[in-house]
């Protein structure tokens, strides 16, 4: 089913608490239902800007614990503001502590009845291993929606073929990929990750990157990026797959409109069979000296 696709590039700014920051992502949801989006997709750590309600200076611990501590309360919100705009959600990712007492990096997707699940991410960064002790999550999810099946690979887990591969063998045609990128070598990780996924899965893959300068915060203080859309690089579709992009730092939406009959016709007869050629079971590397 054709699916139209809103990603924000969501820029950092400090709200005055939880019910400002809701009203924010309803007033996005509104934005992009207005728009004839079927899906709003928010970027990685978006929740952290929350944080900047309940610290007054920048300290890592202190932001993480004013997020996770209000994590539960924040995502009945989500699924309230999915459920008013009958809208597909997925609103970023959030820390939440398990029943483990571990905190994990979950990104909830919840629908328009407000039904919901969560994608884990599974690779930590350096920031998040060593400076906040987060985590890793569980395996790659595929999710069964009203628009055909959904893959998450969250942020740097974009950058792990198998991680996004396990979701194209399990049906997923579209990989979203909430992201926040402090740098723009970070978010060319990103992107040129999702290029190639969307290449080498004949699939479509859509970013969403946190933007804007936030001083008060230590950890989303600095954000660089833009929204960008890629399918494969074959027929039927650009020459270098991608689909939209944004401009950079900038804070629009950007609206995208997948249709899955275009992946098909793609796969039936394409010009090189990327998702099917695969060695999905390549042999080890042989070390050969030369004579």
């Amino acid at each position: 089913m054709i699916m139209r696709v809103a990603l924000s590039p969501f820029p950092i700014h400090r709200p005055t608490g939880l019910d400002d920051f809701l009203d924010r992502v309803d007033r996005l949801a509104d934005e992009a239902k207005s728009g004839g989006a079927d899906l709003l997709v928010l970027p990685e750590y978006a929740s952290m800007a929350l944080a900047g309600a309940f610290v007054a200076a920048p300290d890592v611990a202190a932001e993480l614990d004013a997020v996770v501590s209000r994590a539960d309360t924040l995502v009945e919100g989500f699924r309230a503001i999915a459920r008013t705009h009958r809208l597909l959600l997925l609103p970023g990712s959030v820390p939440m502590r398990g029943a483990d007492g571990n905190i994990r990096n979950r990104a909830p997707l919840i629908d328009g009845d407000g039904r919901i699940a969560f994608q884990d991410k599974r690779v930590m960064t350096r920031f998040e291993s060593e400076r906040w002790g987060i985590t890793p999550g569980g395996p790659p999810s595929v999710f069964e929606t009203d628009f055909g099946r959904l893959g998450i690979a969250i942020c740097y887990d974009s950058e792990f073929p198998l991680l996004v591969r396990a979701q194209a063998l399990a049906g997923a045609d579209t990989i979203l990929i909430p992201a926040c990128t402090d740098s723009l070598h970070g978010f060319n990780r990103v992107r040129l990750s999702a290029r190639a996924r969307a290449l080498e899965n004949q699939c479509f893959t859509a970013v969403a990157p946190t933007t804007g300068m936030a001083p008060w915060s230590a950890a989303v203080d600095e954000n660089r990026g833009y929204a960008c859309v890629f399918g494969p690089v074959d027929r039927g579709f650009p020459e270098d797959g991608l689909l939209a992009r944004g401009a950079l730092d900038a804070a629009d939406l950007l609206f995208a409109t997948l249709d899955p009959a275009r992946l098909a016709a793609t796969r039936d007869d394409p010009a090189v069979r990327n998702r099917t050629d695969w060695p999905d079971d390549p042999a080890p590397a042989r070390i050969v000296r030369l004579t």
